[in-house]
């Protein structure tokens, strides 16, 4: 296991870097590759006095200040949003769960649209208002699927799914009933509804790892139980899984990367879907070794996604969940057609 984690995840990485750079490099301003490498290694403590500044001071506050955090904040987007999608679907057992069915993006979109529609984004928190209170709605949004799910203390998968998509739907149509309601702001809030990494520099970064780091880890920590659950619950609970405690924190963490990626970037379908099932084609269903890689492959995926949405109508940008609808729609089909056959058998 620890051979081909190493071996996976090694070379994972290495697209992750190249991806990376030649991201970096992409943009309305023309910087080439080298130049790139050589500002990136110029902030290195210890290697700055062996290159020679031979840029524009315009090229490093472009690298530094506009593209880079970007870059690094959708790596951080991806991950958490893929390792969501990877313990919903090891949790419920279901390959078309996703993060977003249980309805915490609706959830944030809510609090998010509320601020903006009414003009108090920078009200409370400052600039820090709308991601928070859509954190919190997201939060309010998992409460209340779960309280749905619950019978008799316990949470069956098919009710929590199907609760799931009812408060979605029902908090969809809110965001829905705002966005009529406003004239002036209706752009802003659509735009944040189909997602962007528009103006988010490394403020939001650091708000962002720390839930990353955190909810990676709980999760690792519950590989072992998410690879029972595969074998049913309650073959599970025979080889010592608290079955209902699993469930809950694999679904409050999952719902937690989810709201923070949401609150920050809004909307951005299909990547906790596609991601777990790309790298199960990959690695297999070890949770030990998918956890990991969804986290370093969802990286890779928003981070090509988002260069995609700045580049292909260059200047004007695309938004980002438009490209991941795209490219993510289709492979939801073929997963549900697969499913399909597979109940038929």
């Amino acid at each position: 296991m620890k051979k081909r984690l190493f071996i996976w995840g090694g070379a994972s990485c290495l697209v992750l870097l190249a991806s990376i750079i030649i991201s970096i490099s992409m943009g309305a301003a023309h910087l080439p590759i080298s130049q790139v490498w050589l500002i990136l290694l110029h902030q290195i403590s210890g290697l700055s006095e062996w290159i020679t500044v031979a840029w524009p001071e315009s090229s490093e506050q472009i690298v530094m200040k506009v593209r880079f955090p970007r870059v690094v904040l959708a790596v951080l987007i991806g991950a958490c949003l893929s390792l969501a999608g990877a313990g919903f679907q090891g949790v419920l057992r279901n390959p078309l769960a996703d993060p977003f069915t249980m309805g915490v993006a609706s959830g944030s979109a809510v609090g998010a649209a509320f601020l903006i529609l009414f003009g108090l984004q920078i009200s409370f928190l400052g600039a820090w208002s709308t991601p928070v209170v859509a954190f919190l709605t997201g939060l309010l949004s998992l409460w209340i699927v779960l309280g749905l799910a619950n019978t008799q203390g316990k949470l069956q998968t098919e009710t929590l799914i199907l609760s799931g998509v009812v408060v979605q739907a029902f908090l969809g149509s809110l965001v829905s009933f705002m966005v009529s309601l406003s004239d002036q702001t209706v752009n802003e809030i659509v735009f944040w509804l189909m997602g962007s990494l528009s103006f988010r520099g490394w403020a939001f970064t650091y708000v962002l790892i720390p839930y990353l780091v955190i909810g990676g880890m709980v999760l690792v920590s519950y590989a072992r139980s998410l690879n029972l659950f595969a074998l049913g619950e309650r073959q599970a609970a025979h080889l010592g899984v608290h079955v209902d405690r699993t469930k809950l924190v694999v679904l409050v963490v999952s719902t937690l990367l989810t709201a923070a990626a949401v609150s920050i970037a809004g909307i951005i379908g299909f990547v906790g879907l596609v991601v777990p099932h790309l790298v199960r084609m990959l690695v297999g269903p070890d949770h030990r070794i998918l956890l990991p890689m969804a986290a370093i492959c969802g990286g890779i995926y928003v981070l090509w996604a988002d260069t995609l949405a700045r580049m292909l109508l260059s200047p004007t940008e695309i938004p980002l969940g438009v490209v991941t609808a795209f490219l993510g729609a289709p492979f939801f089909a073929y997963l549900l057609k697969q499913n399909k056959r597979f109940r038929k058998r």
